[in-house]
């Protein structure tokens, strides 16, 4: 491709909407253009990049014995509503209506469609197991998009799902996915983390997220280097400080004047924050729920949605609490009544804490579960945390920011038995479908890769995935033989099968030429110029190299070729 025909161009400037180094640096470099909101155009260089990763991924997939089917981004309500699925996702859900008032949803996913098409097809178990997949384009509504293709409402997203005759085959099913979901991120020179996680809408017993480091990333995974754990901050787990336990004593009333956090009170009665409770408030779904925590730890809201089995949940607003009689900053669950109460196992992890008294500028002294307080449901909804003592080996946990590039899911039966995908099994008797499903969004994919790959000058693409794999610069191109040059090259880089990005521009200035060059990444760049040509040479320099090299112009084009073979 010659840069003079190329649909896009570079910018000088950061755009002032960019949130992110890919974000930034996909729209410096033209790979992307934005049409709205969340909603982007794929450019020439983007396009030849996001073709490559679908290449890799459908080789892998069907090396792991995946068969690509397309499926139909319309979908009928009445299917997510069969599942119950509609209402979980909400507002996140594309809804519209055809002409004749029937209601359509545009697909986030697929598991209610390839469960009938599997229903349809599948009789026995000897048709099982079976793996099916497409990369197809994908929407929700996000509420926040942002990062550019980080999190956006329309994407390309690779979704497989496994169909089992039982949790055994399941898991076989499951480990060849993440197998190849491996071999896919090592091709595509990308080191992941991959971390127990939590299944959220799409449902199911187990999952793993795939996370690629990077400190712009809006994710967390919760690490062990000793023994190895790995989770997301969602679903983590970790053993925080005990605290020594005392004979209990009897409840006391303080006055703490205008003290509202803990804090502030830790500070004035001059107590460890692990010596309060906090009371947090919440709205789950139709009502407050009180929510009690040790007061040094912080509340997990994917672990307390999951435990009130809730649609909708966030902090409540002042508003509510005042309307369920709550005090703000003064409240416990001691003598509190008709309000649910959730409660994280650290209420027991030493005692007679502070706590609130619910009344205004008045706490409670020693209070303890369950002498003085009753609780609806006692699970775990701490946060882990760095410092927190691994749940395995007791070493202590660290975290890392990382983009989420892939998630693979346990689904079980809760599809196929809301759908009625049945087989018979080796007794004729008729059993629910075990499920399972795998997703990577490709787009995302590709920004993590420049997230992780950049420098101050612009993207270092990795070899597998980049565009082109060389870029070659002519220098004063108005000179004749320097033109012939660098023409002669480009096609002999091609004959070779080396991808060649040519920069024929003539009014451009080689400043101008050598900054696109580093800013669009490519692993390899040439330079043909009048003083290279005299002395009988091309100047070769890799993007991630500090000096370059020369080469006679006889040789590059077959140098260039072996080097590109180590690359991809």
């Amino acid at each position: 491709m010659r840069m003079s025909q190329l649909v896009s161009r570079t910018l000088r400037e950061d755009p002032p909407e960019a949130e992110t180094a890919s974000h930034r640096l996909m729209l410096r470099a033209g790979l992307i253009h934005q049409v709205a909101a969340g909603v982007y155009a794929y450019l020439p260089l983007a396009w030849r990049s996001l073709r490559k990763i679908e290449n890799i991924i459908r080789q892998e997939m069907d090396a792991a014995g995946s068969q690509e089917i397309m499926m139909p981004t319309l979908q009928p309500t009445e299917l997510w509503e069969q599942t119950g699925r509609r209402a979980a996702f909400g507002d996140n859900l594309f809804a519209l209506e055809d002409r004749r008032g029937r209601p359509l949803v545009l697909a986030p996913t697929h598991e209610e469609v390839v469960t009938n098409i599997v229903k349809a097809n599948v009789q026995s178990y000897r048709d099982l197991p079976v793996i099916l997949y497409q990369i197809q384009t994908k929407f929700r509504d996000e509420p926040r998009p942002r990062a550019g293709l980080i999190r956006v409402r329309e994407f390309a997203m690779k979704d497989a799902y496994s169909f089992n005759t039982g949790d055994e085959s399941l898991d076989e099913s499951y480990q060849a996915m993440a197998r190849a979901y491996r071999n896919i991120y090592r091709r595509c020179s990308l080191p992941v983390l991959m971390a127990e996680a939590d299944s959220g809408a799409i449902g199911g017993k187990d999952s793993h997220e795939f996370l690629l480091p990077t400190p712009t990333g809006e994710d967390t995974v919760i690490t062990c280097p000793s023994c190895g754990y790995t989770a997301n901050a969602e679903k983590a787990t970790g053993r925080y400080p005990e605290v020594p336990r005392e004979a209990e004593l009897p409840l006391e009333e303080v006055p703490t004047p205008g003290i509202k956090t803990i804090a502030a009170l830790a500070e004035f009665l001059s107590i460890p924050q692990s010596r309060t409770l906090k009371a947090v408030f919440y709205w789950a779904d139709d009502r407050v729920v009180l929510v009690t925590i040790r007061g040094d730890l912080e509340v997990n809201d994917v672990k307390l949605k999951n435990a009130l089995h809730s649609q909708d949940l966030r902090l409540a607003n002042d508003e509510e609490v005042q309307t369920a009689g709550l005090v703000a900053g003064s409240a416990s669950a001691v003598g509190l009544t008709g309000i649910q109460h959730v409660a994280d196992p650290s209420i027991s992890n030493g005692s007679n804490f502070t706590v609130g008294a619910n009344h205004p500028d008045r706490h409670l002294n020693n209070a303890n579960y369950p002498r003085d307080f009753s609780v609806d449901i006692l699970t775990d909804i701490a946060l882990a945390q760095p410092g927190h003592l691994c749940p395995n080996c007791g070493e202590p946990l660290e975290a890392t920011r990382g983009v989420e590039v892939g998630h693979i899911f346990k689904l079980g039966t809760f599809f196929s038995e809301s759908l009625g995908a049945v087989y018979l099994d080796s007794d004729g008797r008729q059993q629910p479908v075990t499920m399972g499903c795998y997703g990577i969004g490709v787009g995302r994919l590709l920004a993590a890769a420049i997230e992780q790959n950049h420098d101050d000058r612009g993207m270092v693409f990795p070899g597998p995935i980049a565009p082109y794999q060389a870029h070659l610069v002519g220098l004063n191109l108005n000179d004749e033989t320097v033109s012939r040059a660098a023409n002669d090259l480009y096609r002999q880089l091609w004959e070779e099968g080396v991808e060649t990005l040519y920069d024929d521009r003539v009014e451009q200035a080689p400043g101008v030429k050598f900054n696109d060059a580093d800013l669009m990444g490519l692993p390899l760049r040439l330079v043909v110029s009048p003083r290279n040509l005299n002395n009988g040479v091309v100047e070769v320099k890799e993007r991630t190299s500090a000096e370059a090299e020369q080469i006679p112009v006889g040789e590059v084009a077959s140098a260039i070729a072996e080097r590109v073979k180590a690359l991809v």
